[in-house]
C-alpha cells in the first residue's frame, strides 16, 4: 500500500475524527502517529482537501505552536476561530491559549 495520495489522506482522517470536541491537535503529531513524522505539511494539504467532508474535524488541527495557520482554507474571515472558539478553545491573535491544556495526543485505534 502507497503511503501517499489518498490513502495517506483517510489515514489522516481516521485520525482526525478522533480529535475530542473541545480539543487541538497539531499536523506533525498526526504525521508523527502515523509513522510519517516528517508528512506534517502533507497532514495539512489533507485538512485543506476536507474542507467539504462534514465529518473531519479540521478546525481542531493546528501548528505546534498552537497558531491557526490553516484559517485562510475556512469560508469566512474567522471561521475557524469561532468553530474552536464554539467548543471552549480561547484563541486570540489566532494563537490558542492554554495550548497544553486543550492539546489532544493523537494515538491509533483499530
Amino acid at each position: 500500500m502507497s503511503e501517499v495520495g489518498d490513502n495517506f489522506f483517510e489515514r489522516v482522517y481516521v485520525v482526525a475524527r478522533q480529535i475530542p470536541y473541545g480539543k487541538v491537535t497539531s499536523y506533525g503529531a498526526i504525521a508523527k502517529v502515523l509513522g510519517t513524522a516528517r508528512s506534517a505539511r502533507m497532514v495539512g494539504w489533507a485538512m485543506n482537501a476536507a474542507h467539504n467532508l462534514e465529518d473531519i474535524p479540521a478546525h481542531r488541527v493546528v501548528n505546534r505552536k498552537g497558531l491557526l495557520t490553516g484559517k485562510h482554507h475556512f469560508e469566512g474571515t474567522n471561521l475557524m476561530q469561532q468553530l474552536l472558539e464554539n467548543e471552549g478553545i480561547v484563541v486570540i491573535d489566532n494563537q490558542i491559549q492554554d495550548f497544553e491544556k486543550v492539546f489532544w495526543e493523537p494515538t491509533m485505534t483499530k
